[in-house]
C-alpha cells in the first residue's frame, strides 16, 4: 500500500515538472527571461521576441550594482544591487534591433554591457 502511494506520488511529481518544462517560460500571456548582469556583460547578451508580445525581463545582479536603459523600449532601470532582481515588461509595437546598455557604471569594462533586443514580425 504505502509502496503504491509513492509510485503515486512519484508519477505526479514527473507530471508536474515536465508540464512546468513545456511552458518554456511562459505564464499566461507573458514571456519571461531571465537576464543576469555580471561584469561586464548581460547573460544572455540578445534575445528575439515578436513584435507585440508581452516579455517580462526578469534582471538580476550577480556582483555589483548594474542597471538596464533601453531608450526606444521605454526600459529604464537605474540601480539593480547586487543578489537584487527586478522584472521589467516590455511589449515592442516596432520591428527592428535595439540596443541597451548598462545605466550604472560598474568599472572599468561598462562601456562594454551591451543588450541588444531583436523585435520580429
Amino acid at each position: 500500500m504505502l509502496k503504491m502511494k509513492m509510485i503515486r506520488l512519484s508519477v505526479a511529481a514527473a507530471v508536474f515538472f515536465i508540464g512546468v518544462a513545456l511552458l518554456d517560460g511562459k505564464t499566461g500571456d507573458t514571456r519571461h527571461i531571465n537576464v543576469v548582469a555580471s561584469k561586464f556583460s548581460f547573460e544572455p547578451s540578445e534575445i528575439t521576441v515578436k513584435k507585440g508580445e508581452s516579455v517580462a525581463l526578469s534582471l538580476r545582479s550577480a556582483d555589483v550594482t548594474h542597471g538596464l536603459v533601453i531608450e526606444q523600449l521605454h526600459v529604464r532601470v537605474n540601480e539593480l544591487h547586487k543578489g537584487q532582481s527586478t522584472d521589467v515588461v516590455l511589449s515592442p509595437e516596432s520591428v527592428g534591433t535595439f540596443e541597451g546598455k548598462c545605466a550604472h557604471f560598474c568599472g572599468k569594462g561598462h562601456g562594454s554591457m551591451i543588450f541588444t533586443v531583436h523585435v520580429v514580425e
